[in-house]
Order: C-alpha cells, then sequence, then structure tokens
C-alpha cells in the first residue's frame, strides 16, 4: 500500500496567468467581456480578471463555475438523465453543495496526465460563450 504519491502535477501562477491570458484572448475574438477565474485543484483562486465592461454579477459565477468544475473534477453544467435534463437533480445539487455545484455551463477542469490540476470558469455571456471561452482558456495547458 502507498502512504504517498508521487509526481503530482500542479498548477503554478504562471500556468493559471497562461490559462486566464488564453481565455481573454478568445473573449476578445467574439467580443464578449467576460469575468475569468482560474483555480487551482481544492478549487482555491489563483487568478482572475474582470475584463472592460464585464458585468460585475457575473464575477462570483464565474468563480463558482471554476470551483465546481474543479471538485467535481467535471465540466460544468446541469444534471442529466439520458439525453435530457434533470432539472430537480441540477437544482438539488446547486442548493445542496452552493460553491461547489451550478447547472450553469461554462466551467471546465484543466487535466495534466489524467490528473485534475485545476479549472476555469467564464461568466457574462450566454452558456455557448461561456463555454467556448472556458474551453480555450483550458486549451493553454495542452501547449505544456
Amino acid at each position: 500500500m502507498a502512504l504517498v504519491t508521487h509526481n503530482h502535477p500542479k498548477l503554478t501562477l504562471e500556468g493559471a496567468r497562461a490559462v486566464l491570458a488564453a481565455a481573454q484572448r478568445r473573449a476578445g475574438e467574439i467580443r464578449v467581456a467576460m469575468n475569468i477565474a482560474v483555480v487551482d485543484e481544492g478549487g482555491h483562486l489563483l487568478a482572475f480578471e474582470r475584463m472592460d465592461g464585464a458585468k460585475p454579477s457575473s464575477i462570483a459565477i464565474s468563480i463558482v463555475k471554476a470551483q465546481a468544475a474543479a471538485l467535481r473534477r467535471a465540466p460544468t453544467g446541469p444534471a442529466m438523465a439520458g439525453d435530457q435534463v434533470n432539472l430537480a437533480l441540477a437544482l438539488g445539487l446547486a442548493v445542496a453543495a452552493p460553491g461547489h455545484q451550478t447547472p450553469i455551463r461554462g466551467g471546465v477542469p484543466l487535466v495534466v496526465d489524467g490528473q485534475v490540476i485545476g479549472a476555469i470558469g467564464v461568466s457574462a455571456g450566454n452558456e455557448d460563450q461561456d463555454s467556448d471561452v472556458s474551453r480555450h482558456g483550458a486549451a493553454a495547458i495542452d501547449k505544456v
């Protein structure tokens, strides 16, 4: 039985800034001012940017999306039953674990060697825009 793990990749501040910069570039390309949060694997904030003109009401949402994606080790979004949204479960999870679960898309885990090292959360556009920008930010880790 192993008592200690070795070679566990960690997201650095420099890595978080690269993720944030890639997301910010994409937000600029689609011309939507965004709030962008990057957290470590435990959901702790490493980097945040509120682009000029981004809605202040979306600040907390971007952080929750990042935290939820990191802690659940999966992209944010509604709970599904097959190919249908399970609204009761999606809302129940968000109420049961506030700050750790959201049915709103736009949070994406950052994965290296099959391990979640953090996540990005984006908010201020519609869900498709938020998801697009978060995926572009997460892709910066693939270039490592």
